[in-house]
């Protein structure tokens, strides 16, 4: 249990230590560190799009009965969060992984978004169509 702990913050140390990141390995093609960075930028603005609509879905659909919209915006608005946490932890492994030459880390994190998007886009559906025929 203590070197879990200590596992993990050693590895949320490294999010804010890049020259310890760099100091791994050999500099990779810098195309490919650069291309790492596009992607955790692109995990960001889902992050920043999750916990917008979050906040949305609490403003603008003000008809819908409080617990039910604020379910909604507290899963949009967690989800938000969790993608910018596993963006810049996966950003972190993979720019290790290339400066290692080790494969580069695989996550389930993209489909369990994936589902969790499609299931927040059913329920608003259902919302709208429910709250519009009642």
């Amino acid at each position: 249990m203590i070197d879990a702990v200590r596992n993990t913050a050693r590895a949320i140390g490294l999010w804010f230590a890049p020259e310890r990141v760099r100091a791994e390995g050999t500099t990779p093609d810098y195309r490919f560190s650069l291309a790492n960075e596009r992607t955790f930028l692109a995990w960001l603005r889902t992050a920043l799009a999750l916990v917008g609509g979050g906040f949305a879905v609490d403003q603008f659909l003000r008809d819908l009965q409080r617990p039910v919209r604020l379910t909604l915006a507290v899963v949009l608005v967690v989800g938000g969060a969790m993608c910018a946490v596993r963006a810049v932890n996966h950003w972190v492994r993979c720019e290790r992984a290339m400066r290692r030459g080790d494969d580069l880390p695989v996550s389930r994190f993209p489909a369990l978004l994936a589902v969790v998007v499609a299931a927040m886009a059913v329920a608003l559906l259902l919302t709208a169509v429910l709250g519009r025929a009642g």
